[in-house]
């Protein structure tokens, strides 16, 4: 078995595959990379059991075979390599010899027919989504979920598809986003909670890349086919909370404010805020807000006040700055509206502009009790 191979090209395919694997693996073959050679094509692959991703790139070479090599050593050999031709050799002592410019490599391997196949998505229903829309929602939510052992249908984002428009929800019971896309459509109504791992490596890989993914999914798992990816994922099982339920329908009392003004207020205000509750207090009174925090244990207090537009009855609402300041950062707008009921219902917030159209985006934050 031998092949040639561009450096840089090699070194870019197995550094997305790289965040697959995990640190500590109960099987030992899952620290390596299965190199799967059909002539000039290259299929590589990673696993964790749980998610399977597999790129291809073109090779000279009119071999086949397949050899697992330790992923660790091959990615930190190639990046210290300047763009160059490398020549894998398969040997007959069990070892790969790697030919580079100035010298050459060995390493041992290991039977590719050991590495685990990735799961065949049985019977699935699909849809296309634009890579940039997929993005977006991932972006827009992977951030509010949770990560609590003892409830894992939240540690995942909930993808809810029906025929009249796509919607992706994240909670840890503290935050919720609710992100829909009502300019795309499912031909079936079905939902199914992505866990978050291949989330995080989809969000990564997904960055500029402005071609449809084909998603194909079942009860158990979902397969996500972009460019030259391949990934296939176990789903998280379980049924996911009645989120419509927490969210509050009436919120009378509604600012308008900058973002990154109140952002930049909030994140100020909360280095005074009790290290164990985080707390922020809003005050609205006519078209004044103000920000305020204190650790009654050290003195420590900050206020700020400043200009908004509001429309409501005078209110004192208390919020985790911590989880205030996460949704802020993860919202891309210049305006934002805050919509509130009462001091003990969560507050609301939505954007008010760099909205794409048929799209929204609402954002939950439950309020903590005001200590007077």
């Amino acid at each position: 078995m031998k092949f040639i191979v561009s450096s840089e090209s090699l070194l870019k395919e197995l550094q997305i595959l790289g965040g697959i694997i995990n640190n500590t693996n109960t099987l030992p073959i899952l620290d390596n990379f299965l190199f799967h050679l059909n002539g000039s094509q290259l299929v590589l692959t990673a696993s964790d059991l749980e998610t399977s991703m597999s790129t291809n790139i073109e090779v000279e070479s009119q071999d086949s075979g397949m050899i697992a090599l330790p992923a660790r050593l091959i990615l930190d050999t190639l990046k210290t390599f300047p763009e160059q031709p490398l020549t894998f050799v398969k040997t007959k002592n069990n070892t790969v010899e790697i030919s580079a410019n100035n010298g050459k490599y060995a390493l041992a391997y290991l039977n590719g027919e050991d590495f685990p196949k990735a799961t065949q998505v049985k019977d699935p229903i699909n849809i296309q989504i634009n890579g940039q829309i997929l993005a977006k929602a991932i972006n827009a939510t992977l951030f509010a979920s949770g990560n609590d052992d003892l409830r894992p249908v939240m540690s995942g984002v909930f993808f809810q598809f029906n025929t009249s428009e796509l919607t992706f929800v994240a909670t840890d019971a503290h935050k919720l986003v609710k992100y829909t896309r009502s300019d795309i459509q499912a031909d079936k109504n079905a939902e199914f909670i992505m866990p978050q791992k291949p989330l995080q490596l989809m969000k990564s890989i997904l960055q500029g890349i402005d071609e449809d993914v084909l998603i194909e999914y079942n009860e158990t798992n979902a397969e996500f086919i972009f460019g030259n990816v391949r990934m296939t994922c176990r789903l998280v099982e379980g049924k996911y909370p009645n989120y419509e339920a927490v969210i509050p329908k009436e919120n009378p009392n509604v600012m308008q404010i900058n973002r990154t003004e109140f952002l930049n207020s909030v994140r100020r205000v909360s280095i005074f805020s009790n290290k164990t509750t985080h707390q922020v207090r809003l005050k609205l009174a006519g078209a004044e807000l103000q920000v305020s925090a204190e650790d009654f244990d050290y003195s420590n207090k900050a206020d700020e006040r400043f200009g908004c537009e509001y429309l409501g009855d005078d209110l004192q609402i208390g919020f985790n700055s911590r989880f205030l300041i996460e949704m802020l950062n993860n919202i891309n707008c210049d305006e934002i509206k805050l919509s509130m009921s009462l001091a003990n219902r969560a507050g609301i917030i939505t954007p008010m502009d760099h909205v794409d159209e048929g799209e929204d985006i609402t954002m939950l934050v439950m309020p903590v009790m005001l200590n007077d």
